[in-house]
């Protein structure tokens, strides 16, 4: 039998199996003497132990995909970033910094800002401007009024996906109306799964349809990464490859040097002097971290 795992805790997995439900399992000792720890996301072949009890054994991951390491998950389809419009005004520089993280997982993102309702027209349009540039699928949305919810499901359909941003921007409202048509038996999962109510957050997938996964991700701020090379930054913003190879200087990083195609697209407007200038404060971070 194969499902995908959904949440693993206390050494207990929940694997959600098409058309039987929700089976709580255990790891069989040959992955840890393999080094293989199950990740919430992994697609896995399980034994059933009890039918009645919906008890199992995990007995193969199979190959992943992709993973990451904060957090811990495994075959992420996509990212879905939600920020606000308006109260709290989006953080750009936080905002770049995720989808830099996600061009270097090679991870397809949907951007989603939230609370079109208290927005002006103004707001909309420079976000709007900013990003439908970069190549983005952009979505607007008002949980509130439940605007565009429908659109937004249908880009998520089939697809397990990865729901991140900072906090008040109306995630979680957006979470709920994402899952509010689905029927399922979850009294009877979240008895055993909240076992003594555990504090910490865990990685949770849940089920949105047939198929179709989100997953709530915790600690937005602590994502970014800086492991790379401040050479390899370029490559990370999709809307630069355009003017790759037509600078006077091979090897250019669109910083100082003269006659740089990247830095005459964003004087034409071709490129966004907000994305530009996000991209120079993390070429020097990267500069500055190489010297310590």
């Amino acid at each position: 039998m194969q499902g995908k795992i959904i949440k693993g805790i206390a050494g207990f997995y929940y694997v959600n199996v098409v058309e039987s439900g929700i089976f709580e399992c255990k790891a069989k000792g040959a992955f840890r003497k393999d080094g293989i720890k199950p990740l919430v996301g992994d697609d896995a072949v399980i034994e059933v132990l009890d039918e009645k009890e919906m008890t199992g054994n995990i007995t193969e991951i199979l190959p992943r995909k992709n993973e990451l390491i904060r957090p811990a998950v495994a075959n992420i389809d996509q990212a879905l970033v939600v920020f606000a419009v308006t109260k709290p005004k989006p953080h750009y520089n936080l905002l770049d910094r995720f989808l830099v993280m996600m061009e270097r997982k090679e991870i397809p993102v949907v951007l989603c800002f939230n609370k079109t309702d208290i927005a002006s027209h103004p707001e909309i349009a420079e976000l709007k401007e900013v990003y439908t540039g970069c190549g983005y699928p952009v979505i607007f949305t008002s949980a509130k009024e439940e605007e565009n919810i429908s659109e937004l499901k249908s880009l998520l359909k089939g697809k397990t996906t990865s729901i991140a941003g900072p906090s008040g921007v109306g995630k979680s409202s957006l979470i709920n109306l994402l899952q509010s048509e689905v029927k399922m038996e979850t009294g009877s999962i979240s008895k055993k799964i909240d076992r003594g109510k555990h504090t910490t957050r865990h990685s949770e997938l849940i089920v949105i349809g047939e198929d179709s996964y989100i997953m709530d991700t915790p600690g937005f701020s602590s994502l970014y990464v800086n492991d790379f090379e401040k050479e390899d930054l370029k490559y990370y913003f999709p809307e630069f490859t355009p003017f790759e190879g037509q600078c006077k200087f091979n090897g250019c990083d669109h910083i100082h040097e003269p006659g740089c195609a990247v830095k005459e697209a964003v004087e034409e407007g071709k490129i966004h002097k907000i994305r530009y200038e996000d991209y120079t404060e993390m070429y020097r971070e990267l500069k500055e971290r190489k010297r310590y």
